[in-house]
């Protein structure tokens, strides 16, 4: 039982890491002063291992210490990076605990970039002008030019990505015995995608 949990903890605590580095390396300029990192694949991976309680802690704990190293935007940039990887990661893990195949990862992953766009648009709408300084009308102007393209856009590669990576990283992760077998009562999600 112990040497069960030690190795979901190390597995999670190697997908924090991977979405640091995510962010740490992999920061690509989309629109406007937009970035798009790659974290949420990762965030997504752990919370489809482990379910949303697990995608929530591998969120907040990368959010702060990106917060701590990294973000220029301080305590409301974490705020926003923590809604908008939770958005999309949680609820595609919570859908796809309901329904452990295929077509539930892929629906977990579209509802979830749905989900994603929907609440960045109005967190865009409520917080951005505080944390960027800008008045509220200029955020106004910019929802549908520059924040809607960009949460369409980071929503689709999230969900592109993820499915793309998902079955290598299980693989791996079964090789190196970190995860069990789908037959493992205590890891039965990874097996089903």
């Amino acid at each position: 039982m112990n040497i069960k949990r030690t190795k979901k903890l190390a597995t999670i605590g190697m997908l924090c890491t991977l979405a640091y580095a995510a962010v740490f390396f992999g920061r690509i300029p989309l629109i406007l002063f937009l970035k798009y990192d790659p974290k949420d694949v990762i965030i997504v991976v752990g919370g489809f291992l482990f379910g949303p309680p697990v995608a929530f802690a591998v969120t907040m704990l990368v959010s702060l210490v990106q917060m701590f190293t990294i973000s220029g935007t301080g305590i409301l940039g974490c705020i926003m990076n923590i809604i908008s990887s939770c958005s999309f990661a949680c609820t595609a893990a919570f859908i796809h605990k309901r329904r452990q195949n295929f077509s539930g990862a892929l629906l977990g992953l579209l509802g979830g970039s749905v989900c994603q766009v929907a609440v960045m648009m109005l967190w865009n709408y409520l917080i951005a002008p505080v944390y960027m300084g800008y008045p509220r009308e200029a955020v106004v102007q910019l929802l549908l030019p520059a924040f809607l393209p960009f949460n369409v856009i980071k929503g689709g590669l999230n969900a592109a990505i993820s499915l793309f990576l998902y079955k290598p990283v299980v693989t791996a992760l079964r090789r190196s015995n970190l995860i069990g077998s789908g037959s493992d009562p205590d890891n039965t999600t990874e097996q089903k995608i």
